[in-house]
């Protein structure tokens, strides 16, 4: 089989090719880690590690030769540069992590690992994940392999962004370097940049995946999942993934069911809710059409279409969470003071050094929300603004947990756009943070959800979401497999590596 032919495969298909023995783990591997060199213009990496990739790639065929192959064996993936690999530098995109190697692996990646899964790199990302375009990076942009159609969009041929934080980890799966990839998404990090690639993007349930080990953001807030080109590899991604982590306290203690299992591609009698509010104004009617149609072919597939539930606090998700996030970022960016690892800027005093290791190692869009949260927190604001968000979260959580009693899931557009121009939105904040308008709510409420590649608005990728209860994923993965096989979606980008 040729190297290219290796990496247009799903991980569903490697994980059978290589069990078959029609190729080898190694021959996986060295596919990958060319794909990887190929698509080095993206800048969807900041570190490969191709040396690392064969050597776990050789440990996985002497387990398949003596048939005792594990869930993953030889699948080559790449991780988000905010989980911490032992032994690997790890960044979180950040001036102020220079030199960081971890003297321990997250738990995530751990269990990857010993799943037998193949490490090819760490991608790049918005720094701490702070962002929703990976353009914030100290490491530099990160481009989208798709680019625009010259007919639709005659004499602009600017790269886009893939969306972010998690750029890297979607650009790279998109642009066939990895069968699939670790994110993180704490406003819509995994499922904005999965809808601008074309990609599908799963934020579990918080607590179903630890975050020991991985960089903090907002920690209240933070979600790893996983980034894949097809659903059916996104639960079998998130079955190895999950699981309870007595090293972090917000780990639920629940067993994993086999995700993989749950596509069962028979949504008769569930009802899926339409909600509302999130036809937000100026909403292009080409994504409220796109979202109608969705709806149809759950409705042909013998779901139940609930339309009009509302969720009455929803306009108030993004100004809550763009208070609670910053406070909490403010509080996990303390510990970056040059002391203890990564970059140190002498200075005439201890709090000089402080001061100057800071302003050097932190770029503009995280000394924004340090300053917003550390703003919000102090004395005389923090009831009026950071416990008042909490109150409003505490509501939107409500509003989904009302209407779950009607319908099992939501469906809405993943984001209100297709993808934009770097640099496009750079110089208005509030238009970048508007991107997150339809993922931050499941975030605030700690519920699943997942964005599935729909149709090309405009000639670009365009994602819907599936909305579900807590703890079930199983029927989130459902939904979406039968959506994704209605959608049919099989568009490439124009840069495939």
């Amino acid at each position: 089989m040729a190297l290219n032919q290796l990496t247009a495969l799903t991980l569903a298909d490697a994980r059978a090719g290589l069990r078959a023995k029609q190729f080898s783990a190694r021959e996986l591997a060295v596919a990958h880690n060319d794909a990887v060199e190929r698509i080095a213009p993206l800048n969807a990496f900041i570190t490969a590690t191709p040396e690392a990739a064969l050597k776990m790639a050789e440990a996985a065929d002497a387990r398949l030769a003596q048939g005792e192959a594990r869930p993953l064996d030889g699948i080559p993936l790449a991780v988000k540069d905010l989980f911490c690999t032992k032994g690997v530098l790890t960044t979180a995109a950040s001036h102020i992590l220079d030199g960081f190697t971890p003297p321990y692996e997250s738990t995530v990646t751990e269990k990857l690992w010993a799943a037998g899964a193949v490490m090819l790199g760490k991608t790049n990302l918005d720094e701490f994940a702070m962002g929703s375009s990976t353009t914030t990076s100290y490491y530099g942009p990160t481009e989208n392999p798709w680019r625009r159609d010259a007919k639709i969009h005659p004499g602009d041929n600017r790269p886009l962004v893939p969306g972010g934080s998690s750029g890297g980890s979607a650009a790279a799966v998109a642009a066939r370097a990895a069968l699939g990839a670790t994110g993180t998404d704490t406003g819509g990090s995994i499922r904005q940049p999965a809808s601008f690639t074309g990609i599908v993007g799963l934020k579990p349930t918080y607590g179903r995946c630890s975050r020991w080990g991985v960089v903090a953001f907002a920690s209240s807030l933070d979600h790893p999942g996983p980034m894949t080109r097809t659903v059916r590899d996104a639960a079998i991604m998130l079955t190895a993934m999950a699981g309870h982590d007595p090293k972090d306290s917000t780990s639920a203690p629940l067993p994993v069911p086999d995700f993989e299992a749950a596509l069962t591609g028979d949504i008769r009698g569930l009802r899926v809710g339409i909600p509302r509010e999130y036809r937000v104004d100026g909403m292009r009617g080409e994504i409220d059409a796109a979202w109608q149609r969705a709806a149809r072919w759950l409705a042909e597939a013998g779901a139940e279409i609930v339309p009009d539930i509302s969720l009455p606090h929803t306009k108030y998700a993004l100004p809550a969470y763009y208070v609670i996030a910053p406070a909490e970022a403010s509080s996990n960016l303390a510990r970056y003071d040059g002391v203890k690892f990564g970059l140190r800027v002498e200075g005439d005093s201890l709090d000089d050094m402080y001061e100057k290791t800071r302003a050097a190692g932190f770029g503009a869009e995280v000394r924004r929300r340090v300053l917003i949260g550390t703003y919000v927190l102090s004395a005389g604001y923090y009831d009026a603004y950071y416990l008042k968000a909490q109150r409003v979260r505490t509501l939107i959580a409500r509003d989904f947990a009302r209407a779950f009693e009607r319908v099992d899931c939501l469906l809405t557009p993943t984001t209100p756009s297709a993808a934009f121009a770097i640099g496009e939105k750079s110089d208005d904040p509030v238009a970048m943070y508007l991107n997150d308008v339809f993922t931050v709510p499941a975030d605030l409420a700690g519920i699943p959800a997942i964005s599935v590649p729909t149709e090309l608005f405009a000639g670009l990728p365009l994602g819907m979401q599936i909305i579900g209860r807590a703890f079930d994923e199983a029927t989130v993965l459902r939904v979406a497999g039968v959506l994704e096989s209605a959608a049919g979606f099989a568009h490439l980008p124009g840069f495939v590596g």
